[in-house]
């Protein structure tokens, strides 16, 4: 069986945690792709596309954001499976019309996230699953004819619309990468806060979130029938 290729868009500044995060995860070969440095696939010939996170805000007046917002929704105008991941997840919002904004708090660690209904990305994970989560922004109106799939008290964490999904939490990181993270909110968010994440960041914490990688194995999967299905043709439906 040919393997997937998918084109990873990592918008993280300093994206080393990140593209090492996602390698680990996502059982494909990566076309990887710096978003910052204005680095954008020519083609749309893959199986799939993985946008990142980012500390920036997709609302900003930075020359490499609107590139990346206008490439995503030709992809998803094209049918190309689409994971966004937290910024990713906002990415994928505007391109497809919705809102992002910032909010009023800023949640960040181990959290709680409900899923609803039985879509395929979340098939597996419980209704109820601990997630690590690191934002100040959200998608604040969903795009136009985009399924709610997961929330909680900070607003909207997955939708789908078509072939794309959007997830607000980060099931890709590690220990490490989340500890790194939230020592880096330290002027944000204050130390009392960074000092009680820390604390709550253990291996059976972790363990515990490891139950949402599961969609990483489930968006893989979507892009291998969607890509089966393109070769086989109208002849598969005879």
């Amino acid at each position: 069986m040919t393997r997937l290729r998918l084109a990873l868009l990592n918008a993280a500044h300093e994206g080393e945690n990140t593209a090492r995060n996602f390698r680990r995860e996502l059982d494909a070969d990566l076309a990887e792709f710096d978003a910052n440095a204005q680095q954008l696939p020519e083609t749309f010939d893959f199986d799939g596309v993985v946008i990142t996170g980012s500390r920036s805000s997709v609302y900003w007046d930075e020359e490499w954001i609107d590139p990346l917002v206008e490439w995503t929704a030709e992809a998803a105008e094209r049918g190309l499976p689409i994971l966004g991941v937290c910024y990713g997840h906002q990415v994928l919002a505007e391109a497809l019309g919705g809102r992002v904004g910032g909010m009023d708090d800023f949640e960040i660690g181990y959290n709680q996230i409900g899923h609803t209904g039985d879509d395929e990305l979340f098939a597996g994970i419980g209704e109820e699953f601990t997630v690590f989560t690191t934002h100040g922004d959200a998608v604040l109106e969903l795009p136009p004819g985009a399924e709610l799939l997961a929330e909680n008290e900070f607003g909207v964490h997955a939708f789908r619309k078509g072939h794309t999904w959007g997830v607000q939490f980060h099931p890709e990181y590690d220990v490490e990468t989340a500890r790194e993270v939230t020592e880096g909110k330290r002027e944000r968010i204050g130390d009392a806060k960074v000092d009680a994440v820390l604390a709550d960041i253990s291996p059976e914490r972790y363990d515990a979130a490891c139950e949402a990688k599961t969609l990483f194995d489930n968006f893989t999967a979507y892009c291998r029938r969607v890509r089966d299905d393109a070769e086989a043709g109208p002849e598969a439906e005879a």
